[in-house]
């Protein structure tokens, strides 16, 4: 019994293992795709370097023509399949204008590659029927030859059937073994190919030897045949029924695709198949559409016709689930709903239980707050009015008494009957001087209850609009007028009296200052909001 609970946990174990690398790998899937656009903004950039060069060349320059279109094929032909016809095509003409039958045949089997990404199968053949083998170059005939197998193991896998696909399948196996005999010293090449032959054959322990060696960190290859690999050996351990390892190197070959700028791919969408079928329904529809949206991209009709069929279901699941999730979300919502409910009736039921007194105090305490901020308020206001009441009322004294003494001296001359003399005392009197002994007095009082009036004034305006008194004023006209704004004198009449102007005129005044200040929407708010002295 002790053995098969130590097997039991080790069973579960490696199955947590490979639900965590697989979620790990799956995240970094996610992660690489957040980055596609840049990959591709980089390959674009490339492109237009190689289209450049282009302008640079003589147009009788024939073969360095021919090998910049043969570049522009290469970073198009497994990322979009018009723009790399479009080359290719270019390369096929000119072979025949200068009468190169090598470069012609070279041109021919890079048309038959997109032609075979693209799912045009007929016309894969037709091309690779027109080319001349003995001419090509040894590279050149393992491209053929592994074009010629694959174009014959797709149409297998196309049919899939048991009367026809063995014979297809036979026949790709024959131009990988020709393809093989090409390779010389290219030992990766041989290796991917003759695990493309294992598979195909059914020999998967032969395709994930060879195809597990390339992958081997000391083995250096290319972003996009890592991608190649691993979806071969993806479907391996799929077919081989390890499904986990099958599917984290599925997701590996999509990383790969991304990072190669690869549109032309399987991987994700089988990622996609492989994740619907395990109920994964959200990622299942994000990699989906992203699959179709490359597929459409390059152009790869067979790819669209595969997706298409798929993609409606894993679409109508993506909705099923949604609407689960919905129904889930209102059961949740109803559930916390009537918790919610149950937890307010018994916090009333204990808040009943509570002392009234406690209740008391914390109402009076609250009010005893507001109190408190509403006598600062008042006693603020009470000593503004005790400083300008106080002294105003010495002022209007002042005038009484001189009002006294000229009533005196008007009577005392009236009875001497010195006319004269009464119109020269009367011109004596300087009603200018009075009025700017009164804002003299205004000035004083004010900046005793608001000391910081004017620097907290002109820290609201830019140092080149601030505005200071000059050294004989205390304040002057500008400063007065939002002076008697500060004290609660915001009438434009009443200032344009106090001041002897005319109510356009201080109207033009206030506008003109407030639309100097850094914030003139809420400039007079900001006048209202400076202290007056401290009454502690």
């Amino acid at each position: 019994m002790r053995y098969f609970f130590c097997l039991l946990f080790l069973l579960f174990s490696m199955c947590a293992n490979a639900l965590s690398n697989t979620d790990n790998i799956l995240e970094e899937l996610k992660t690489e795709i957040s980055k596609k656009e840049k990959y591709e903004d980089a390959k674009e950039q490339r492109i237009k370097s190689i289209k450049a060069s282009l302008g640079e060349l003589s147009p009788t320059d024939y073969d360095a023509r021919f090998d910049v279109w043969d570049k522009l094929y290469t970073e198009y032909k497994s990322y979009q399949f018009d723009s790399a016809y479009v080359y290719v095509d270019k390369m096929i003409l000119l072979s025949k204008v200068t009468g190169n039958k090598p470069k012609e045949f070279h041109s021919y089997v890079k048309m038959a590659f997109i032609l075979l990404s693209s799912g045009m199968f007929n016309e894969t053949f037709d091309y690779l029927r027109k080319v001349n083998v003995n001419t090509l170059s040894n590279t050149d005939k393992v491209d053929y030859y592994f074009f010629l197998g694959r174009c014959n193991y797709d149409l297998a896998n196309y049919n899939n059937d048991k009367y026809f696909s063995p014979n297809y399948i036979e026949a790709g196996n024959q131009s990988i073994d020709s393809a093989v005999a090409y390779c010389g010293s290219d030992q990766i090449t041989r290796t991917y190919l003759l695990g493309l032959q294992g598979f195909q054959k059914k020999d998967f322990k032969e395709g994930r030897i060879r195809f597990t060696k390339l992958l081997e960190k000391d083995i250096s290859i290319s972003t996009h045949l890592r991608a190649m690999v691993s979806c071969s050996l993806g479907q391996i351990n799929l077919e081989d029924n390890q499904s986990d390892e099958g599917l984290n190197l599925m997701i590996q070959s999509a990383i790969a695709d991304i990072k190669s700028s690869t549109r032309e791919n399987m991987a994700l969408y089988s990622v996609a198949e492989i994740l619907y079928k395990r109920g994964n329904i959200k990622d299942a529809y994000d990699f989906i559409q992203i699959a179709k949206s490359d597929a459409d991209f390059y152009g790869a009709r067979q790819r669209k016709i595969k997706i298409g069929a798929i993609l409606p279901l894993i679409a109508a699941a993506e909705l099923d689930n949604t609407e689960h999730q919905k129904n889930r979300f209102l059961i949740f919502l109803v559930i916390i709903t009537v918790l919610a409910l149950l937890v307010v009736f018994f916090l009333v039921m204990i808040a009943k239980q509570l002392k009234k007194l406690k209740v008391k105090e914390g109402i009076i305490e609250g009010k005893n707050t507001q109190l408190n901020h509403i006598n600062g308020k008042l006693i603020e206001d009470a000593r503004i009015k005790e400083e300008y009441i106080g002294q105003f009322f010495k002022a209007i004294s002042g005038y009484i008494v001189k009002l006294e003494n000229l009533k005196i001296s008007i009577d005392a001359k009236l009875s001497m009957k010195k006319y004269d003399a009464i119109h020269t005392f009367v011109d004596q009197i300087d009603i200018k001087k009075e009025r700017e002994n009164l804002y003299y007095s205004f000035d004083h009082i004010f900046l005793k209850i608001f000391p910081n009036f004017i620097t907290v004034f002109n820290s609201l305006f830019a140092e080149k609009d601030q505005i200071w008194p000059d050294e004989d004023e205390v304040l002057n006209t500008d400063l007065r007028i939002f002076a008697l704004i500060r004290m609660g004198i915001a009438d434009n009449e009443t200032i344009a009296k106090i001041l002897e102007y005319s109510v356009n005129t201080i109207y033009v005044y206030k506008m003109r200052i407030k639309a100097k200040s850094l914030h003139p929407e809420h400039f007079e708010q900001r006048i209202m909001d400076i202290k007056a002295f401290d009454y502690d």
